[in-house]
């Protein structure tokens, strides 16, 4: 028997006035299945199928590299977006593919016209199947295999792209708020658990290391070291944790004697 969760009268009413804010609410929705999406990429868009069968054997190929002699080629990792590949495979067994055949990272070499090309659905047919430069027909023009929203300078696929970007994005933004939170409620915490000079010395410390220039420090970076998304990660924490010390407040009120805290009151 599956217990349901049973919220509290406060937050009960606190989820019904959030429902009733219909814009904050389907935004919240239309957020969580972009994020589902994102979540959900490499089944997506991607260059390889999701599953395939060669020979009665079945195959991974998301999870697994194939060496490509095992389809008659000599590479060490086969290219199963390769017409030759492709055609030996759907001989001898099926391909199950992504909607997208393209991964963030896939350059697409037969484009029907110079990269950046436009997207796909703002061309006739007939050139949307070609290949650039001889115009061509391409064999593999199917609904997976067209660059929708164009690509980019590189012959890159514009709506694999975003949809990698974005879970990027997403996850960047969840860990840069969980770890600056986890820092900025200790360091609140401390302030008000000790108090006296632990306090002053920590608030001037903080005053001086919110105001630096954060932008300026990551143009200065990026000009010596090559940003990665860890680096990036770590100089965004370090200087974003300095907002979230209001915890400071409710620590010095804990740690208030009863008969203080009366007083006040």
């Amino acid at each position: 028997m599956m217990v349901r969760p049973r919220l509290s009268g406060l937050n009960r009413r606190r989820w019904e006035l959030f429902r009733r804010n219909g814009r904050g609410f389907w935004s919240l929705v239309i957020f969580g299945i972009l994020f589902v999406l994102s979540v959900l990429a490499p089944l997506i868009a991607n260059d390889r199928p999701i599953i395939a069968s060669y020979k009665g054997e079945v195959l991974f190929p998301l999870i697994a590299d194939y060496p490509e002699s095992k389809f008659g080629g000599f590479l060490a990792v086969t290219d199963f977006r390769d017409p030759v590949n492709a055609d030996e495979i759907n001989a001898n067994g099926w391909m199950i593919w992504p909607p997208i055949r393209y991964s963030f990272g896939t350059v697409n070499r037969e484009l029907a016209t110079p990269a950046p090309s436009r997207p796909a659905f703002l061309m006739p047919k007939d050139l949307a199947c070609a290949k650039y430069p001889l115009q061509a027909e391409d064999p593999q023009c199917v609904f997976g295999n067209m660059n929708w929203l164009g690509s980019d300078d590189q012959g890159r696929d514009v709506l694999a792209r975003l949809i990698y970007g974005f879970r990027i994005s997403v996850a960047f933004g969840l860990i840069l708020t969980f770890f600056s939170s986890i820092i900025g409620v200790v360091a609140g915490a401390v302030q008000g658990y000790f108090g006296g000079w632990t306090d002053l010395l920590f608030q001037r410390f903080i005053d001086v290391w919110s105001s630096m220039p954060t932008l300026y420090l990551l143009i200065i970076l990026a000009a010596f070291i090559t940003p990665t998304f860890w680096l990036l990660l770590i100089i965004l924490v370090l200087f974003s944790w300095t907002g979230l010390v209001g915890a400071q407040d409710r620590g010095r009120a804990q740690h208030l004697d009863g008969r203080r805290a009366a007083r006040q009151h």
